[in-house]
């Protein structure tokens, strides 16, 4: 990122989910950059040099206390905040159980929610704050076999909207990032033939790196973006341009 992109102090920075794949690139984008970052985990040992604290988002207890001791390692209270934390259980609708299709919302919607419910908490007071909700593609065009992903990751945009209008005042952003297909350890395991198919449907031909979309969630943190609020910036290759 260019130089109107950094902050002129370093912020206090929590991602959630950082321990891995987008998470992990987001914090460590910040943490190049100079920035105070703890990411949450929730299981496993945090990644090496950085900070990390145990959380369950779908708890309200966990959220609560995983804040109260992140604050405590960044020294104030959280500034930005990356709700990034997620899991998958895909199936076709008809045989998507009760339990999948609540065990994702809770954790992807419901998650994301408690995460900025606690954070706004210093940012009201600090008059000042950035929340960045990490949804996808597939909760702007949808996707088969993923009524439940699809759904969690569409209402982040109604979440993040309602927070803009109703936090503007006091200084506080809310937006939406919506990756599409992303260099992981997951995609690289897809079989060839399966690879060139979605390649296919991309406009720029190819998969993201995680970097891109750190990139931009470090922008719509930055002072550069202060004036950019209940936005749905899409990092997929043109995947679901006019969603």
């Amino acid at each position: 990122m260019s130089d109107t992109a950094s902050s002129p102090t370093p912020q206090r920075v929590l991602v959630t989910g950082g321990n891995r794949g987008i998470g992990l690139a987001i914090a460590r984008a910040f943490a190049d950059a100079g920035d105070d970052v703890v990411v949450t985990y929730r299981s496993g040992e945090p990644p090496e040099g950085l900070q990390g604290v145990r959380c369950e988002v779908t708890d309200t207890a966990s959220v609560d206390a995983a804040f109260d001791e992140a604050e405590q390692l960044l020294g104030g209270p959280v500034e930005v905040l990356v709700a990034n934390a997620g899991i998958t259980r895909d199936g076709l609708l008809m045989r998507m159980s009760d339990d999948d299709f609540d065990a994702v919302l809770q954790a992807n919607l419901a998650g994301a929610f408690r995460c900025a419910r606690r954070a706004t908490k210093g940012m009201i007071r600090a008059r000042k704050g950035r929340l960045i909700f990490i949804s996808s593609v597939s909760g702007l065009t949808g996707a088969p076999g993923q009524a439940n992903y699809s759904a969690s990751k569409a209402g982040l945009v109604g979440l993040a909207r309602s927070v803009a209008r109703e936090l503007g005042g006091r200084g506080i952003t809310a937006n939406v990032v919506a990756p599409g297909f992303i260099e992981t350890d997951m995609t690289a395991a897809l079989s060839q033939d399966v690879r060139d198919g979605y390649v296919a449907t991309i406009p720029m031909r190819r998969f993201a790196q995680v970097e891109e979309v750190a990139g931009v969630v470090r922008f719509l943190a930055s002072p550069a973006a202060g004036y950019v609020t209940g936005a749905v910036v899409p990092v997929d290759g043109g995947l679901g341009m006019g969603h």
